[in-house]
C-alpha cells in the first residue's frame, strides 16, 4: 500500500507540475521565513540564561516617587550591595558593579603596548554569582584588594601574546589621567556573545570606591552610582523577599527616598522597560511581533496548499470513486492523503533549509545576530515538528474534505462544489490577504514612525558633532588642547562634558530646593556637568537669560535649567531666582528650550547643567563644517597625536549614537519589509494557482460567452471581478485591526506620527494592485484562448 501510495504521489507530481510547484514555492518560503524566525527568537531567549545560578539571580533597582510618576533607576546606594549581603540572611551573595558604558574604552598600558578596551569595576563575589569560568585564578580571591585586574583570554593574549604566566604580570591603566598599576590575578573565559554585559577586563570596586571618595563622594546611602545583584538562597521565597526589602535603604539611613524592587537578572533583557515603577516588556515584544509573523506567514501557505488541493479535487474524484468502490476504507484515503501533505511539507523542508543556508548570512547582518544553521537536538527536532506541523495542518482539509465523497455519486459525476465548500476557499484567501495587508500596513507604519525619529528636530543640532575621550596627556593639557581644537580650520566649535549627551546614563539626582519646595525632595533631574562653549557647540537655544561664559568668573555658582524644568518647579521669572543643590547656592543664568537627549519613547526630562571643572570632564565635543568631515578628521587626528602620543584617535559621530537608540526599530522596519514582501509572494502564488484553476473548470463557459460575442476584456473583467471582491473585504477586515494593533504600538512612544488615512489607503491599493496583476495574468490568457479548443473538450 505504502509503496502504492508513492507511485501515485509522484504520477500526481508529473501530471500536475504547475500546481505542484506553486505548493513547494509557498511551503518552501513559508517554511524558511519560520525557521530564520526561530533562529532568531531561539537566540534571543536565551540571553542571559547561561548562568547556572540564574534562577536566583536578581538585580536590585531604586524605585523613586516624583512628580511625573514612579522612576526606576539602575543605579544604587554606593554601600547597598555589602549591607544586604551582612544583614539579610536571605542572600548568598551581594556585589556591586559599574555601568559598563562608564569605562567602555579604556587605555591599557603594557610596556609600550596601548590597548582601548571595555571593563568594569565589580565586587569580590562577581565570579561566585556569574558564570563566567576563570581559566586561571581563584574565584574567591582574583578581586580582593585594591591593586589588582581579572583580564579576558583574548585581552591576554593582546597584550601578552599567550597565557603563559599571565598571573602577577602589571598592566597599567588611564585613572583620571594617571597611570594606576595592577597585578593580573585572574584570566576568565571570553564573555559569550549571548550576554547584555560585555567587558575584557575587571577591576576591585574596592578600587573604584577610593575613587569615587576621591573626588567628594560619599560611601553612603544618598549617592547612588553602582548597580547592585544579589544571589538569594535556594529556596528562598522571592515574592516575600521582594516585599521585605522595599524600604531596606530608608530604615538604613532616614535622608533616603527610594524604595528598593527586584527582577530577575535574565529577564532585564526581554523585559527592559518599566511603567509605574512595575517591569513590562520591551525586547519581549518584538518576540510576540516576529513569532505571530512566522506563524501569519505559514498560515498563509497553508491556506494556498489547502485551496489548491481542494480546488484540484475533481481531478482525483474518480481515483478516490474507484478506491472507495474496490473497497477502500475512509481512514486509508485520510491516511493516505495526510502521507502526500506531510511527504509535499518535508520536500519543502529540504528546500527551506537551502533557501535558509543561502540567506543567513544576510539575515545576520539585518538583525546583528550571528546565527548558524546547526543542527543540534534542539533544533533538528523543532525543524521536524514545524514541518510536519505545516503537512498536518495543510493536508487537513483536502484530507477529511475529499475522503467523504460517496463512491455512487463520483461515479455518476453527480457531485457539485457545495456553497460551504466555496465559501471555505473564498473564506481562506479573504483570510490570508488581511494578513498581508496587515504586514503591509505594519511596515508603513514602523517605516514612517523611524523616519520621523530621525527628522525630527531634536531642539539641539546633532549633525557633523563628533567626541572622544579625554585621557592620558590630555588631562594635564586639556584647555590647552580645547585652544588647538578651535583653531583647526573648519571646527566651528569645541567643548568638554562630563558624558555624551545622547543616551540613558546621564545623571539623575534629587535634593534641588528652590522657594515654596523648601522640604521637597521628591523631584529627579537629569543632570550634565559641562565646560564653557558646550552649549553654543551643540547649537542649544535659549529661551531666556545666558550660558556660561569665561566672563563672568562667579559662573561656577550659576545653573542652566531647561524648560521643562522650570515648569515643572513653578517658578516664575527664574533668571536671576537661587536654588540650594546640596550644601551650594546656586543661581539661575539660564533657560534652555527644551531638547530630545534620549530617545523618542521617553518625554523630555527636566535637566539642569552645572559648571564642570577640567578634572571631571571626560569627553571633548567638536563641531564641524558640514562637507569637510575627511579632511577636518584628519588634522583632529594629527593635533591629537601632538598632544597624546601613544594613544590612538577614536571619535564618535553623535547623530549615530542617536540613531543606535532606533536599533531595534530599524531591525523591524528592514525584516518586516522582507516578511510582507514573502506573505504577498505566497498569497499570490495561491491566487495565481486558484485563477487558472478557475479559468481551466470555466473553460466551455469562456468559449460559449466568446462565440456569443464577449470580448476578451469583458471576459477579463467577470474572471478577475470574483476574486477582486474577495481582496476588497480582505482590505474591508484588515484596515480595523492593523489601526487598533498601530495605535497600541505607537503608544509606546512619547512622541509620535499621527495615523494618516493613506497608510491603510496605500496598502490595500498595494494588496489590490498585486493580486490585479495575478489575476489578470491567468484571466487574459483564458480570454484569448481559441473557444473551438474549449467547445471540443468533454
Amino acid at each position: 500500500m505504502l509503496r502504492q501510495n508513492l507511485i501515485l504521489f509522484f504520477r500526481n507530481i508529473k501530471k500536475h507540475k504547475s500546481t505542484f510547484l506553486i505548493n513547494i514555492i509557498g511551503l518552501s518560503s513559508g517554511l524558511a521565513c519560520v525557521f530564520l524566525i526561530a533562529l532568531w527568537v531561539l537566540d534571543e531567549i536565551q540571553v542571559d540564561r547561561f548562568h547556572e545560578n540564574d534562577e536566583y539571580l536578581y538585580q536590585v533597582w531604586n524605585k523613586f516617587e516624583s512628580r511625573e510618576g514612579p522612576r526606576v533607576l539602575n543605579w544604587t546606594p554606593n554601600i547597598l550591595a555589602e549591607t544586604m549581603a551582612n544583614k539579610l540572611p536571605e542572600v548568598k551573595y551581594a556585589v556591586s558593579q559599574t555601568v559598563p558604558a562608564q569605562f567602555a574604552k579604556v587605555p591599557l598600558h603594557v610596556n609600550n603596548k596601548v590597548i582601548k578596551t571595555g571593563g568594569v569595576f565589580a565586587g569580590k563575589d562577581y565570579f561566585n554569582m556569574f558564570s563566567y569560568p576563570l581559566i586561571q585564578g581563584d574565584k574567591d580571591q582574583v578581586l580582593e584588594g585594591t591593586n589588582s585586574i581579572v583580564i579576558s583570554e583574548s585581552l591576554a593574549n593582546q597584550l601578552f601574546g599567550s597565557l603563559d604566566r599571565v598571573i602577577g604580570k602589571v598592566i597599567e591603566w588611564d585613572a583620571m589621567g594617571m597611570l594606576e598599576k595592577h597585578q593580573v590575578s585572574g584570566v576568565f573565559k571570553d564573555i559569550p556573545s549571548n550576554s547584555t554585559t560585555q567587558f575584557d577586563f575587571i577591576l576591585p570596586l574596592a578600587t573604584y570606591k577610593k575613587g569615587i571618595i576621591h573626588n567628594g563622594e560619599k560611601n553612603d546611602w544618598v549617592n547612588n552610582n553602582p548597580i547592585t545583584y544579589i544571589l538569594l538562597n535556594e529556596g528562598t521565597n522571592v515574592e516575600e523577599f521582594a516585599a521585605k526589602i522595599e524600604n531596606f535603604s530608608k530604615l538604613q539611613n532616614k535622608d533616603v527616598t527610594a524604595d528598593l524592587i527586584m527582577t530577575k537578572y535574565s529577564s532585564n533583557y526581554l523585559y527592559g522597560n518599566f511603567e509605574n515603577g512595575k517591569q513590562v516588556s520591551g525586547r519581549m515584544n518584538y518576540i510576540y511581533l516576529f513569532s505571530c509573523i512566522a506563524l501569519f506567514i505559514l498560515i498563509i501557505a497553508c491556506i494556498n496548499f489547502m485551496n489548491l488541493s481542494t480546488a484540484n479535487a475533481s481531478r482525483r474524484l474518480k481515483e478516490i470513486g474507484v478506491k472507495k468502490a474496490l473497497g477502500s476504507k475512509r481512514t486509508t484515503l485520510i491516511t493516505q492523503y495526510f502521507g502526500e501533505s506531510v511527504m509535499t511539507a518535508f520536500i519543502s523542508l529540504l528546500l527551506a533549509l537551502l533557501v535558509v543556508f543561502l540567506f543567513i548570512p544576510q539575515f545576520n547582518i539585518i538583525t546583528g545576530k550571528a546565527l548558524s544553521l546547526s543542527f543540534d537536538p534542539l533544533i533538528f527536532g523543532l525543524l521536524l515538528l514545524i514541518a510536519l506541523f505545516t503537512g498536518i495542518l495543510a493536508g487537513s482539509y483536502p484530507a477529511l474534505h475529499l475522503s467523504r465523497f460517496k463512491p455512487v455519486t463520483i461515479l455518476r459525476g453527480q457531485l457539485k462544489n457545495s456553497w460551504g465548500e466555496v465559501w471555505v476557499r473564498k473564506g481562506l484567501v479573504i483570510f490570508q490577504f488581511s494578513l498581508s495587508i496587515i504586514l503591509i500596513i505594519a511596515v508603513l507604519l514602523v517605516s514612517q514612525q523611524v523616519a520621523y525619529v530621525q527628522s525630527k528636530n531634536l531642539g539641539m543640532d546633532k549633525d557633523n558633532v563628533v567626541y572622544f575621550r579625554q585621557e592620558g596627556h590630555l588631562r594635564q593639557n586639556a584647555e590647552a588642547f580645547l585652544e588647538e581644537l578651535k583653531g583647526v580650520p573648519n571646527v566651528v566649535n569645541a567643548a568638554m562634558t562630563s558624558q555624551n549627551i545622547i543616551g540613558t546614563n546621564i545623571n539623575t539626582t534629587g535634593g534641588l530646593v528652590w522657594t515654596g519646595n523648601e522640604e521637597e525632595r521628591q523631584s529627579r533631574f537629569k543632570e550634565l556637568r559641562i565646560g564653557h562653549d558646550f552649549i553654543e557647540t551643540m547649537d542649544m537655544k535659549l529661551k531666556e537669560g545666558r550660558s556660561f561664559s569665561r566672563q563672568f568668573p562667579a559662573d561656577s555658582a550659576a545653573i542652566v535649567f531647561n524648560e521643562t524644568a522650570i515648569k515643572m518647579m513653578g517658578i516664575e521669572n527664574p533668571i536671576g531666582k537661587t536654588i540650594r543643590y546640596g550644601s551650594t547656592q546656586y543661581s539661575i543664568i539660564g533657560v534652555l528650550n527644551d531638547f530630545h537627549f534620549q530617545s523618542f519613547r521617553e518625554v523630555v526630562h527636566p535637566m539642569f547643567f552645572r559648571l564642570n571643572n577640567n578634572r571631571s570632564n571626560l569627553e571633548f565635543v567638536v563641531r564641524i563644517a558640514g562637507g569637510t568631515e575627511k579632511e577636518t578628521l584628519a588634522k583632529l587626528k594629527a593635533s591629537y597625536a601632538k598632544f597624546n602620543p601613544g594613544y590612538v584617535f577614536e571619535h564618535r559621530f553623535l547623530d549615530a549614537d542617536f540613531q543606535a537608540q532606533y536599533a531595534s526599530e530599524q531591525q523591524v522596519v528592514s525584516l518586516s519589509k522582507y516578511f510582507a514582501g514573502l506573505a504577498i509572494l505566497i498569497s499570490c502564488l495561491g491566487l495565481f494557482g486558484l485563477a487558472r484553476h478557475t479559468a481551466e473548470r470555466r473553460r466551455k463557459e469562456i468559449s460559449i460567452r466568446k462565440v456569443l460575442g464577449q470580448s476578451a476584456s469583458q471576459i477579463t473583467m467577470m474572471l478577475s471581478g470574483e476574486f477582486t471582491k474577495l481582496v476588497l473585504i480582505a482590505i474591508g477586515i484588515a484596515v480595523p485591526v492593523a489601526y487598533v494593533l498601530g495605535s497600541n504600538w505607537l503608544s509606546g512612544f512619547a512622541y509620535r506620527i499621527p495615523l494618516k488615512g493613506w497608510y491603510f489607503i496605500g496598502a490595500g491599493c498595494i494588496a489590490l494592485f498585486v493580486a490585479l496583476l495575478t489575476v489578470g495574468s491567468q484571466a487574459i490568457g483564458a480570454a484569448n484562448k481559441n473557444p473551438v479548443d474549449g467547445l471540443k473538450e468533454e
